[in-house]
């Protein structure tokens, strides 16, 4: 599910890249988007890379790669949503990015909530395993242990 996720926004990302970047290159003022747009598109290829690779990343590191992603598209939907008039950018493109700024916070809301879980779920693990001595939950055999004392029967063995 991440993976495809991850891949079908790529796709989407790159194409309101390359159509941003083209159509944003008007002028000084109005390229300034520019760096946004190509650290965004690096995010992208990294978010692709991943998800085609046979190392797979880590929750955690999907969770912050999707959390740059969301900055990043945050700083472009502000810049967007400044400048759009002054630099005639098409509307088309201001809602494009908009939504797919919407779609990477609810992957990113996703992910981080699997990674939370999987951090908490580790850190159980870590304190259970040294509460039992590497034994697991109470004794040798996963039960509560042997408890009391056990006298050796007397007389001829």
């Amino acid at each position: 599910m991440l993976t495809k996720s991850i891949a079908t926004l790529a796709a989407v990302l790159t194409g309101a890249v390359f159509f941003g970047g083209a159509a944003l290159a008007q002028s000084a003022d109005c390229g300034a988007i520019q760096q946004t747009l190509k650290t965004r598109q690096e995010l992208v290829a990294k978010a692709n890379a991943a998800s085609q690779s046979k190392k797979k990343m880590t929750p955690q590191e999907a969770c912050a790669l999707f959390g740059k992603l969301q900055s990043n598209g945050a700083e472009g939907v502000k810049w967007i949503t400044a400048n759009k008039e002054w630099c005639s950018i098409p509307d088309s493109f201001a809602e494009g990015f908009k939504a797919d700024h919407v779609k990477v916070s609810g992957i990113r809301t996703k992910i981080c909530t699997v990674a939370a879980q999987a951090s908490k779920m580790e850190a159980q693990a870590r304190a259970q395993a040294a509460a039992g001595g590497g034994q697991g939950p109470g004794g040798l055999l996963g039960g509560p242990g042997l408890s009391g004392s056990f006298k050796m029967p007397q007389g001829a063995l």
